[in-house]
């Protein structure tokens, strides 16, 4: 264990250089509009793959799909566990560019952080998994575990190809345990374990009141307003500080065990350095329902966010009664709510009773996902929190995470059932999605020294079980 450890210490600069040529390519999926960007990514990685010691790399596909890269490790032998490494090369865009600090597209060094768009989420993830393979491979020292890796290229619109590229590549894949580089620390040094995800649903409200627009000094007051028809029906969703009114939503939430609130009770939360991290105005008050953390509220309780809202542009504004407006609603669902009931319950809510009697219709918006639960128990989380303890030399905890990541579930029941580890990656200040993305230099070296030991941890198990 000495050589890989000593490695990582040493060869540090080098893989840091690896996450800034991965940075410096814009393979942003969302716009449809750098696929070369993104083929140029997906390129690269193989490359890294294939230097840091992974064998049978390759770019994979499925119709119409972007780019996958693909590189294994086979030669721990068939008694020795394989562990499935997953990571996504595509990233969002830029948006605020002028509130960046730094060129989004050159990883930069401030504070002890490496600031770029993706060195987060998740270029950082194929550095660190190729970080800790290497250390073996480079280092002669036998890696004791197998490998199958996988970089997808369209974790940020949505996964959309994923689970039909598991059911291709099936045989190829199949592996033992999952481990994922894609989730949050709840603060700096501290390394969690993410056992739950929310899943998410939406719908798309389309209100009409007219075919045509009318000029407001001939029809304001006497025409039905599009647009406010519109924010009244989605006012319907605002929750004060109590739960949310759509009938049914709590009837099959699972209700938190008394362990599960004292451990969420006991995990660290600053509210001020949030507020200020985050930027929220002086006078607004969070909004979870009064009795709970937001560790409860966000990991644990279905929420409700309008995510688009339209009606005519502020730039093209013209006095007119708006015959049209519509706004998506995103819904984020917890165990063990079921993704049609919660659509079918948004769309009764928000139809009923139309202001005005206009035309409102709800339909379901995207595929969206399940959400996702897990027994943190076992060899595989032993094994896991033993390398986290070591690696960052602090008491690793069980989390819970707000955010989606479909295919967990999908895949973990494709390998019968194998256990999926999602380690923290990112902390509160790495504004993934947002200007000033950045990876905490600091854990990312920890992180590295974790997987090494996880490996090695993994190699360690009586026959290779890690269930």
């Amino acid at each position: 264990m000495n050589a890989p450890l000593d490695w990582l210490s040493k060869h540090h600069e080098e893989i840091v250089r690896d996450l800034a040529e991965l940075v410096a390519i814009p393979s942003i999926s969302t716009d449809g509009e750098h696929d070369h960007e993104i083929q140029r990514t997906a390129e690269l990685t193989c490359e890294q793959m294939r230097s840091a010691g992974l064998e049978h790399v390759e770019i994979l596909k499925v119709g119409n799909s972007l780019p996958y890269a693909y590189g294994e490790y086979l030669g721990a032998g068939p008694d020795k566990p394989t562990v499935f490494c997953y990571a996504h090369h595509d990233v969002q865009p830029v948006n605020y560019i002028e509130q960046w600090k730094s060129d989004p597209w050159k990883l930069t060094r401030r504070d002890g952080r490496l600031f770029a768009r993706g060195s987060a989420d998740d270029k950082a993830a194929i550095s660190a998994f190729l970080g800790a393979i290497s250390a073996f491979r480079k280092t002669d020292t036998p890696l004791p575990v197998n490998i199958k890796m996988v970089v997808e290229g369209e974790e940020e619109i949505g996964s959309r190809n994923l689970l039909t590229f598991f059911e291709k590549y099936r045989s190829k894949i199949k592996s033992d345990v999952i481990v994922v580089l894609d989730t949050e620390n709840i603060e700096v040094g501290l390394p969690c374990i993410t056992y739950s995800l929310r899943g998410i649903v939406a719908v798309k409200v389309d209100v009409t009141s007219a075919k045509l627009p009318v000029h407001s000094g001939m029809a304001g007051g006497a025409l039905a307003d599009a647009a406010l028809a519109l924010n009244v029906v989605l006012a319907r969703l605002f929750w004060d500080n109590g739960p949310l009114k759509i009938p049914g939503m709590y009837d099959s939430v699972r209700v938190l065990t008394d362990k599960e609130r004292a451990a969420f009770g006991k995990l660290p939360w600053n509210e001020s350095k949030f507020r200020n991290e985050v930027g929220v105005v002086p006078k607004a008050r969070f909004a979870m329902e009064a009795g709970h953390t937001v560790y409860e509220t966000t990991w644990r309780k279905p929420a409700v966010t309008v995510i688009a809202q339209e009606a005519s542009s502020l730039k093209g504004a013209s006095n007119q009664v708006l015959p049209t407006a519509s706004a998506i609603v995103s819904c984020r669902i917890v165990p063990d709510q079921e993704p049609a009931t919660v659509v079918k319950q948004l769309q009764d809510y928000l139809s009923a009773d139309a202001p005005w009697g206009v035309d409102v219709k709800v339909t379901q918006s995207g595929a969206g996902c399940n959400w996702w639960m897990t027994d943190p128990n076992g060899p595989a989380f032993e094994a896991a929190l033993a390398s986290l303890r070591q690696g960052f030399d602090r008491d690793p905890v069980a989390i819970g995470c707000g955010g989606s990541i479909g295919f967990v579930g999908p895949l973990a029941d494709l390998f019968g059932g194998a256990p999926a580890l999602l380690l923290g990656i990112e902390d509160p200040a790495s504004n993934a999605h947002a200007p000033n993305e950045s990876l905490h230099e600091g854990d990312f070296k920890k992180l590295m020294n974790s997987l090494v030991r996880l490996f090695d941890n993994f190699g360690k198990l009586p026959g290779g079980k890690v269930k």
